[in-house]
This record gives structure tokens, sequence and C-alpha cells, in this order.
């Protein structure tokens, strides 16, 4: 996250410092082009470092999950929780039924997010009506747990090396791969909140298996993350829409 942060300050400050090349504004004090050009190269090379920042390892200290079983290690991650006054058995319902067009600015992030690009069906292009798990399921994510109504798991591989064909499995979370390969593990996670209610965690996890997979996807990771994030907010506010739907 606090890459991410770095790369949109700069490539803000970029965005700024060129506007103001063709038009100085002196109410943000860049009275001249040459100011602007400054503030603009300033911010391109704010927005190189937060590419180029380390993203450490993690790995999980003990297993409590199933997601901690597919998942052990990682260079990126979010996690974003909810509470919602429902049963964890009918939390873990709608989240296997809730669609695309319940999840508010899904359809645009996703948009945004594949260039506007025409794809076949799938996570980045899914229909409205039919229940967004199962579209990942068939475009690329695989079933990795189905613990009901505790913890469900999907996975993809979001990065493959070059002349790698074949079908994803759920063994191979649990090779030793090639280098080249970036996994991404993401879970729904309900447990009992003790008042008749249900604490609802969604968290992804990335691990990309060499240096050069790892550089090339922060660069991704980092420009993604807020609207990847958002997803996950507003996914999760669908879901306790369904759950506490009389």
């Amino acid at each position: 996250m606090f890459a991410s942060a770095v790369v949109y300050l700069g490539l803000i400050a970029a965005f700024v410092g060129g506007l103001c090349v063709l038009k100085p504004i002196r109410r943000l004090r860049i009275g001249t082009r040459r100011r602007a050009a400054i503030v603009g190269l300033a911010g391109v090379v704010i927005a190189g470092i937060g590419f180029v920042l380390p993203a450490p390892e993690s790995h999980v200290a003990r297993v409590e999950t199933h997601l901690d079983e597919v998942a052990p290690a990682w260079q990126f991650s979010e996690i974003h929780t909810i509470r919602i006054a429902a049963s964890p058995p009918r939390v873990f319902e709608a989240i296997k039924g809730v669609t695309a067009d319940e999840i508010f600015l899904f359809r645009a992030l996703t948009w945004i997010r594949r260039g506007g690009r025409s794809l076949p069906p799938g996570i980045l292009n899914a229909g409205g009506g039919e229940p967004l798990i199962d579209v990942a399921l068939r475009g690329g994510f695989v079933r990795l747990a189905d613990d009901a109504p505790r913890e469900m798991v999907i996975g993809a591989a979001v990065m493959v090396p070059p002349g790698m064909h074949g079908r994803l499995t759920p063994g191979v979370f649990q090779r030793t791969l090639p280098p080249g390969f970036a996994l991404a593990s993401m879970n729904f996670l309900v447990t009992p909140d003790g008042s008749n209610g249900s604490l609802v965690s969604t968290e992804t996890r990335v691990f990309a298996n060499s240096p050069t997979g790892r550089r090339r996807f922060a660069a991704y990771w980092r420009v993604i993350y807020p609207g990847s994030a958002l997803i996950r907010r507003m996914w999760l506010r669908a879901i306790r829409q369904r759950a506490t739907r009389t």
C-alpha cells in the first residue's frame, strides 16, 4: 500500500507539473514554466522510486485457515473486513450468490483495469446476472477450498512464463514451479461474532517465484491496488446487502 501511494503521488505531481508547463498556476505556487518542469520531473522520479521499491516476502507463522495452507508465502497482499448482521450460513450463501451487478462500480473499475479491451467472459468481463464466483471459476480461477460455512478460497495464475501452457489445477499451488510464475489466492472467511452475526474478511495474496517476476508484478500491483481495494470493499458490501435482505 505504501509503495502504491508513492507511485500515485509521483504520477499526480508529474501530471500537475506537465499541466503547469502549458499554463503556470500561481495558486499552486507554480508560477513559472521552469518551476513546473521541476515539479513534473520530481513527480516522474518519485513514481519511479515507487515502482522499484522492494516487495518483501511474508510467511505464515501458524496455519489457521485454508488460505494459509495454499498460500503460506507472499509478497503482495490486501485484506478487508466487514461485520454483517446475519448468520455464517446465510453469509456464505450470499458470498456464492453475489453478481457483478450487485457490486457498486465493479463494471467500471474492471473496464478500466482491462484497458477497455473486449475479453472472454471472466472476472474482468463478468455478466451481470450470474454469481461472480461462478464466472471467476469459468474464467481462469480454480477452487482451492470450499469449507462451508467458514471459508472459500479461489486462485489463479496471474503471471505465466512464455511458452508455458496447460490447464490450471489446484495441485499447481502445492508444487514447486519453474521461475516466472505468480500465483494469486483469494479467500472469503466467515466467523461468528458472538451476537448472531458474522465477521467477514476477504484476503488476497500473490506470490511471484522469481526476482524478475516479482519486479514486474510489483509495477502492475502498485498501479491497480487502489481499484482492487475498492472492488473488494464494494464486494463485501454487496455480500452484506444480499445476506441481510428479507
